[in-house]
């Protein structure tokens, strides 16, 4: 997985501009969509979706008539991938991250969450290293729109 740019890991340091990337993904949207979706103003989405298409983190997709025949542009996440660890995780985006998380467990409810908690005696670099290397190997798999799509969110820290 290459490493974010300075100007993506900024773009990436909102959890409404996370969510965004997570439900463009299989499905374009247009964005009245995106912020009936999260619950947003229309004005709001639009500032983070120029932000994402800027970033390449989602393109627009040709144009097509609305209801009543108004233009709209849907909006597809290009499935660009990061890495932010050499580009230094802020506050700001660790925060962003966490809400991300915690907003899209709120919209599938506690019941579809799937947790597991471990404490292992394991070295930290040794650790991050197989579980890149399995993330690397996820994000390469070509997308079948037939197969669900899961999501991961993996949080490493002390376990005292």
């Amino acid at each position: 997985m290459r490493r974010a740019t300075p100007e993506e890991a900024a773009a990436l340091a909102s959890a409404v501009r996370l969510r965004i990337i997570r439900i463009t993904h299989l499905e374009p949207l247009t964005n009245k969509e995106i912020a009936e979706k999260l619950a947003k103003d229309p004005a709001t989405t639009l500032h983070h979706v120029r932000k994402l298409v800027a970033t390449g983190f989602l393109e627009a997709l040709p144009a097509r008539s609305g209801n009543r025949g108004a233009k709209e542009i849907p909006y597809r996440s290009t499935g660009l991938s990061w890495r932010l660890d050499d580009v230094g995780i802020d506050e700001r985006l660790a925060e962003a991250m966490l809400q991300a998380f915690l907003g899209e467990v709120a919209d599938v409810g506690p019941d579809a969450l799937e947790q597991t908690r471990l404490v292992v005696r394991i070295d930290p670099a040794e650790l991050k290293r197989r579980l890149c290397s399995l993330m690397e190997e996820l994000a390469a798999r070509p997308v079948d729109t037939d197969t669900p799509s899961t999501a991961i969110y993996l949080a490493l820290y002390p376990g005292g």
